[in-house]
Parts: structure tokens; C-alpha cells; sequence
């Protein structure tokens, strides 16, 4: 018995500088689509991707944490981690700090330096967990297909992902993983996780990623208009008498899960 589980590892919500948009706007987006689990990897920051991996289970997603972390030698996915690695270090040394933890580290658009992607010579002083070999936002497919074919040379498991800044390009690329023996009860954020490292992946990139998901890009756009009524709305009249915690009710009210 195997399980298939379809993942977005590289997702930006509007915690990243560049980011457009609420994590609970790409839960509700990569629930929608078919997605299993997606991880907000903000620049930098993670307390926002700590907070989406909380809300996840209610999407009926699994809940995974992570950050884009900037090191001395380009960008860096650390996946399943709850603290912020050190910035600006060597590459090499967050990745060993990422695996300590019980992490997993992942380098996304390798060779893209107008994107902060990793140099090949800095690169194989480097032992990731996985290499992106598939990301949504590049130019042209050259450098994605560079990426695989350093993967396969080294024997790295290739992941994909959309690298989305707004809510409708979640999905875009995803990562395919076969699982052996787990029923989708049984599913969690660490089995999640040993998957990657054990290279059991597959890339999926595509306009659109999941067959039957065309519709719901195109409802993006509605449903972030919709949460931002509400929420502007909400915001004019109750926040500034209620404060912060009334402010999170009123956040899990306008949501999909609130019945």
C-alpha cells in the first residue's frame, strides 16, 4: 500500500517584503486545488510560517513550518524547523544547522543569481537534503533543467515548487511523493519530511499542476477580494475597540472552516 502526496514546499505569504497575500488565503488555496500540504517559506522571517503550520490541520492540511533564509551564499529552504537559522553564514554550515534540528534543507533556483541562487562552485561545497530542480518563476526552462541534471549527477532528490508571491500561483509547480506503508491518518509533517530525504519524489510543474484545479485559479482572485471586504470591513468598525485577540477570532470567522 502507498500513499501519494502532493506538496508545495515554496510558498511567500505577506510576511515576505515581496509577498502579496494572508497565509490563511494560501491554506485556503492549496486545500482547493488538491494540495496535501504547503509550506510558507518567507524571507527571512518564520513566525508567520510557524502560525500557517498551526491553522494548516484545519484546511485538512498537514502543518509544516519553514523559512527562505538568506545565506552568504544565496537562498535556502529550511523545511520542518521552528527557529530562524542564522543569516549570512555559509551555506554549507545553515544546512548542517537545519539538519540538527530535524530539519530538512533544500536549495531552491540553484544557478539563478539574479534570484540569489547558489553559484555551482559554492554549490558543491554543499550537502543539501534536496535541490530544487523545478521552480514556477523561472525565465526559461534552462536553469530547471540544469538543476535536475545536477541532482541526478549527485544523486540529491529534485523537488518543485511554485515559488508563489500571491495566493493564485500557489500550486503552480508541486512535489509528487509515493509513500510506502501510511495511511493518510497516519500522515504527519515528520513522515512528510523522511520522504524528501529518502528521494521519494516526483516534479510536477505545469500552467496547471492539477487537472481538475483550472477553476479554482481562476476563483483566487474572488476569494482574496471576498477575505479582504470582510476583513476591511471588520477592521473599520470593531478592531481598534477589540485589539489583537479579537482580531484572530474574527480571522478564523471569515475563513472556509467557521461552518
Amino acid at each position: 500500500m502507498s500513499l501519494t502526496v502532493r506538496i508545495d514546499p515554496h510558498v511567500h505569504s505577506d510576511a515576505s517584503y515581496d509577498g502579496a497575500d494572508p497565509s490563511e488565503l494560501l491554506l485556503e488555496q492549496a486545500a482547493e486545488i488538491g494540495l496535501d500540504a504547503v509550506v510558507v517559506t518567507d524571507h527571512d522571517v518564520i513566525h508567520e510560517s510557524v502560525r500557517a503550520a498551526e491553522l494548516a490541520p484545519m484546511y485538512g492540511l498537514v502543518g509544516i513550518p519553514g523559512v527562505e533564509v538568506s545565506t552568504a551564499d544565496g537562498h535556502l529552504l529550511a523545511l520542518g524547523i521552528e527557529e530562524m537559522p542564522p543569516r549570512r553564514a555559509p551555506m554549507s554550515e545553515t544546512a548542517e544547522w537545519v539538519r540538527e534540528r530535524g530539519g530538512v534543507a533544500i536549495v531552491p533556483h540553484p544557478f539563478q543569481r539574479s534570484r540569489h541562487g547558489v553559484r555551482k562552485s559554492r554549490l558543491q561545497t554543499v550537502d543539501p537534503d534536496a535541490i530544487e530542480v523545478y521552480n514556477s518563476w523561472a525565465f526559461t526552462g534552462w536553469k530547471n533543467r540544469r538543476a535536475r541534471r545536477y541532482a541526478d549527477t549527485y544523486g540529491y532528490p529534485g523537488v518543485a515548487g511554485s515559488d508563489a508571491h500571491k495566493v493564485g500561483y500557489v500550486g503552480r509547480a508541486y512535489t509528487e511523493i509515493e509513500i510506502d506503508d501510511v495511511t493518510r491518518a497516519e500522515l504527519t509533517a515528520d513522515v512528510l519530511l523522511d520522504a524528501i530525504r529518502d528521494g521519494s519524489t516526483r516534479v510536477e510543474g505545469r500552467r496547471t499542476p492539477i487537472p481538475t484545479s483550472a477553476r479554482h485559479y481562476a476563483g483566487a482572485g474572488a476569494r482574496k477580494s471576498g477575505f479582504y471586504a470582510k476583513y476591511g470591513a471588520y477592521r473599520s468598525g470593531a478592531l481598534a475597540k477589540t485589539g489583537a485577540l479579537e482580531a484572530a477570532r474574527m480571522l478564523y470567522r471569515i475563513s472556509p472552516l467557521s461552518g
